[in-house]
């Protein structure tokens, strides 16, 4: 499932990634990691590379991966949600999340946790499909949430965020990465 999950979201995943500017300084934070395809980049990129996914086999599968940065304490993977990221109050600089806002139970309170846990200056990168697009593919109601571009903007903004906007790779891109400051 990890690879599958890859393929389909390389390119998302890639954008998103260069949207968070990242500097060697920074430390940063992958919300819903799942396979895994951000994770080298950013660790390559940043001082440091926190990641939180709600699958047990996925943070193992980080860990085990990613093992001799979790050793030399550049990386850390816990298991847990967005809407109770299990890292302290303004431990990074940036943070991230591609394809993963559908199985939020409440936008307002996953970036509520986010604003938490980045530093005043502190920017996200948020990847995802609009409701537009999303709703053409048939995923199960009970499992996606699709969300809307508007949606996602004044959630950002109810949640402390500023200067939240859109971009895309290309003017005819489906999916949208949003990006804030606090």
């Amino acid at each position: 499932m990890g690879r599958l999950m890859n393929r389909h979201n390389a390119a998302i995943n890639a954008f998103a990634v260069r949207r968070l500017e990242l500097k060697p300084s920074d430390r940063v934070l992958e919300i819903g990691f799942g396979g895994g395809v951000a994770l080298a980049s950013l660790l390559g990129a940043a001082s440091f590379v926190g990641g939180v996914d709600r699958s047990r086999a996925m943070v193992d599968w980080a860990r085990a991966r990613f093992a001799a940065a979790v050793a030399s304490r550049r990386a850390d993977f816990r298991e847990g949600s967005v809407e109770a990221i299990p890292f302290k109050t303004a431990s990074f600089d940036k943070a991230c999340t591609v394809n993963c806002v559908y199985f939020w139970r409440s936008l307002e309170a996953g970036f509520a946790e986010i604003h938490r846990v980045l530093a005043p200056g502190g920017r996200v990168v948020v990847g995802f499909l609009p409701k537009e697009w999303m709703d053409r593919l048939g995923h199960s109601a009970d499992i996606f949430t699709t969300r809307t571009s508007t949606e996602v903007l004044a959630a950002l903004e109810t949640s402390g965020f500023r200067e939240a906007h859109i971009e895309r790779p290309a003017p005819d891109s489906r999916w949208n990465a949003i990006i804030a400051t606090t």
